[in-house]
């Protein structure tokens, strides 16, 4: 089984090879092979900054092409694990499985948007196959997904039609800290709104009795 696995994973990654060769539509099935089936590491976030520096007034139809072939990837393994069931889970550690899902029970959508901002080594995929097993809302995951993928992609672009060459170093520089960044300020605003309409159902409670 393993090897057969094996084998599918070296021709898939030969496949997005070939779509790499393909321009804006090669980043479509490359965004959407990486998220459903086989990591192929960078490669589409590779090909957003080589498109977006070589074509700089196409980059927003790029970060587009690239967020909905990223964004459509995870829904069909949210549906893989969601028919799989446990099973989906079982390569991951049963320590990893229940943080992840304790975060999803806790921060409902917010988990699933700071996991599709934050790059490598994060296990992005864990949450996306705990949301499918668990049955987590498929309208609430798609959009938190594509929010998170556009965020990254639109970043990427703009750093492609910026800085050309250099984008590249310049991302795996800074993005970890953008990332952290942006994640740091939604769970604030989130926790921030919750806690004020708490005090604010209280304290309508209290004006009614």
């Amino acid at each position: 089984m393993k090897h057969l696995i094996h084998k599918i994973s070296k021709g898939l990654v030969r496949l997005s090879d070939y779509f790499i060769a393909l321009g804006p539509f090669g980043l479509f099935a490359v965004a959407l092979l990486d998220s459903a089936f086989v990591p192929l590491p960078s490669s589409a976030d590779a090909l957003m900054l080589l498109l977006s520096a070589a074509h700089p007034h196409l980059m927003p139809l790029y970060a587009f092409l690239a967020t909905a072939g990223s964004t459509i990837g995870c829904v069909i393994l949210y549906y893989i694990s969601r028919r799989a069931g446990g099973r989906a889970l079982k390569k991951f550690s049963e320590a990893k499985q229940k943080r992840v899902r304790e975060l999803i029970d806790r921060y409902d959508v917010l988990a699933v948007l700071v996991a599709s901002l934050l790059p490598p080594p994060f296990p992005f995929k864990l949450f996306v196959i705990t949301a499918g097993v668990f049955r987590f809302s498929l309208l609430r995951f798609t959009l938190a997904i594509f929010a998170g993928r556009a965020f990254r992609f639109l970043l990427e672009g703009y750093f492609a039609v910026r800085y050309g060459s250099q984008a590249k170093q310049i991302l795996a520089k800074y993005y970890p800290w953008i990332g952290l960044g942006v994640a740091l300020a939604l769970i604030v605003f989130f926790v921030a709104r919750n806690l004020l309409k708490k005090r604010t159902e209280s304290v309508v409670e209290s004006l009614e009795v």
